[in-house]
């Protein structure tokens, strides 16, 4: 049975790797994280976590976390990510990423 400070560490991987200027989705992580349907794991690992580029990371339908969109938003933008509202343009793209 894995630790989970051994899936929190797969999942600071591959959230290091999500380009500046391009977001991931929790299921696309998790995905990656060797977890598949493991998205709500990778929101609890984020929360733990520090030091990671956590908004590129949102939720599948390319909305932001409620919680923190304002500061989601911000960060998003000065990579040159574009936010409407609450939701990333074009997040169709996430299936691609």
């Amino acid at each position: 049975m894995e630790s989970v400070q051994e899936f929190d560490e797969r999942v600071a991987k591959v959230v290091r790797a999500i380009r500046k200027g391009t977001v991931s989705s929790y299921g696309q992580v998790a995905e990656r994280a060797g977890a598949p349907r493991g998205a709500r794991a990778v929101v609890q690992a984020l929360n733990r976590l520090r030091g990671l580029p956590w908004w590129r990371v949102i939720r599948s339908d390319g909305t932001l976390a409620s919680e923190v969109a304002a500061e989601q938003a911000k960060r998003l933008r000065a990579e040159g990510v574009e936010v409407r509202g609450r939701r990333v343009a074009g997040a169709k793209a996430l299936r691609e990423w």
